[in-house]
């Protein structure tokens, strides 16, 4: 049998499975029908390996063990196959999800809050800082520092980070705001953002630039700021920069507000 090696990684990132596990099962769909040391030869694996590679395979739904002598395996269709990884990874999502809002009810999460707040304040002010890679990470410290947020969030973006804060932060956005936190962002607005800007309307106030730039400035003690354009770089690539310091977020704040006045807002933009 001949599988081409970037076949068989889809397959791997596809279905979460070992080399061994891919090469025995594409083997196994070419033949419908087959015993372990027959897949074994055909698709190049130990053959010491090729009975446990093959009960996992069973467990996770891709093969069947057909009853009699010699022990055969039948291949299960690939969309039905498709069909119970999905309800696996489903299943195993809630349970892990379960588990962790179990432990805000534990000690457990008490001794790590307890453990991490002994940790900041061993902390100089100057260490407070780090890089973040790749989008997701870089969205998901933004929620946690907007979340934090106790007086203003200043928010300088470009049109389609405004899209995406839209879709991944209006719900933090909306926290914060029942507290009082007063939000500004500044982005180019056109008829691309127009449903965006209007979406963040009633919890931000939102003014037209025609400046590029990528940073969020949180009561004026906190900077996590963009060093890519976001239009020229993948967002597994993208990197920012997160900055714990008072002199710094507060001098931005300032060099913001003075654009901010000169910036059209939402409706005569």
């Amino acid at each position: 049998m001949i599988v081409k090696e970037e076949f068989l990684s889809k397959l791997r990132r596809y279905f979460s499975l070992n080399l061994y596990e891919v090469k025995i099962w594409a083997a196994l769909l070419s033949r419908g029908v087959s015993t372990a040391g027959e897949l074994s030869d055909i698709a190049n694996v130990p053959r010491s390996r090729s009975y446990d590679v093959l009960e996992s395979l069973e467990k996770k739904g891709f093969v069947i063990m057909k009853i009699g002598k010699p022990i055969k395996y039948i291949a299960v269709p690939p969309n039905e196959v498709v069909e119970r990884v999905k309800k696996n990874v489903k299943m195993d999502a809630n349970e892990r999800i379960d588990r962790l809002e179990k432990l805000k009810s534990t000690d457990v999460l008490g001794e790590l809050n307890s453990l991490h707040t002994q940790g900041v304040e061993l902390i100089e002010p100057s260490d407070l800082s780090g890089s973040l890679r790749g989008r997701h990470n870089l969205y998901n410290h933004l929620e946690l520092t907007i979340k934090n947020a106790e007086k203003t969030v200043t928010i300088m973006t470009t049109s389609q980070g405004l899209l995406r804060k839209a879709e991944g932060l209006k719900a933090v956005f909306e926290e914060v705001k029942k507290r009082g936190v007063t939000i500004r962002i500044a982005a180019p607005l056109s008829k691309e953002t127009q449903e965006a800007a209007k979406a963040l309307a009633g919890l931000a106030e939102v003014r037209h630039t025609d400046k590029k730039a990528r940073f969020t400035v949180v009561d004026g003690k906190e900077v996590v700021f963009m060093v890519m354009d976001d239009t020229e770089v993948h967002p597994t690539y993208d990197i920012g920069i997160w900055i714990n310091t008072p002199f710094f977020a507060s001098a931005l704040e300032d060099l913001f507000e003075l654009a901010w006045k000169a910036m059209k807002p939402l409706k005569k933009a």
